[in-house]
């Protein structure tokens, strides 16, 4: 038992990834806002984000200042498939996106159903999930982009997953993992053409029922106590 827990990677031998990376620099430019830290040590630090291989080397570059204390940087890695549970999702859209020449957007206060689509033909769509509501854990957004761009943000505490690829075009999906196991997946599927796919975490973003829903499993839990 003592061997198998010694071959298993702590957090911070963990490669980093981009949003590791985001995460990191936007604590410093904070850090630069509020005085923390000289123009210099900035950009120092700020090359040596970009150089950094595992999670543990990151940290390094924030250990002296209020954020790395408070708890939201040091993030356990949730275990989201790559593709969503079979059945979970219906092959119907709820809901169509749709910019042809022109801009669509869905953003603010909104129910995110279990799948949305969205279609860009010579023109930009923007999906924001990050004030968004979500009624099922697993979402799924077809993204298709043909001489267009669409843009795709969500809460930095769900997981997110990508599944495409790009026709002289770019389609790039920024992979997080939810410090939350029962945090909603998000999972973006599609192709762009001669055009732009690009999904990523909203920092400083977060969904706010996923808190209330540990809570009230903490006080579930403390309720069969008593």
């Amino acid at each position: 038992m003592d061997l198998q827990k010694q071959a298993e990677p702590r957090v911070a031998e963990l490669r980093a990834s981009d949003a590791d990376r985001d995460r990191i620099a936007d604590i410093l430019r904070d850090a630069l806002a509020e005085g923390r830290l000289t123009a210099d040590e900035h950009a120092e630090r700020v090359e040596g984000v970009l150089n950094a291989k595992t999670v543990g080397e990151l940290e390094v570059f924030i250990r002296d200042l209020p954020a790395a204390h408070q708890g939201r940087t040091a993030q356990a890695y949730g275990t989201a498939a790559d593709r969503p549970a079979s059945g979970a999702i219906p092959p119907e859209a709820d809901e169509n996106v749709v910019a042809v020449f022109s801009t669509a957007m869905r953003k603010g206060r909104w129910r995110a159903g279990r799948r949305l689509h969205a279609y860009s033909v010579f023109g930009s769509v923007e999906i924001d999930l990050s004030e968004a509501v979500f009624e099922y854990r697993q979402v799924m957004i077809k993204a298709v982009s043909v001489f267009g761009d669409i843009q795709i943000r969500v809460p930095e505490n769900v997981s997110l997953r990508g599944t495409g690829g790009g026709v002289l075009g770019n389609f790039e999906v920024a992979t997080l993992d939810a410090p939350e196991p029962d945090a909603p997946v998000v999972y973006v599927d599609g192709w762009a053409v001669l055009g732009n796919v690009e999904a990523r975490p909203r920092r400083g973003k977060l969904v706010a029922d996923i808190l209330d829903r540990v809570q009230r499993r903490v006080d579930k839990g403390l309720r069969k106590h008593l």
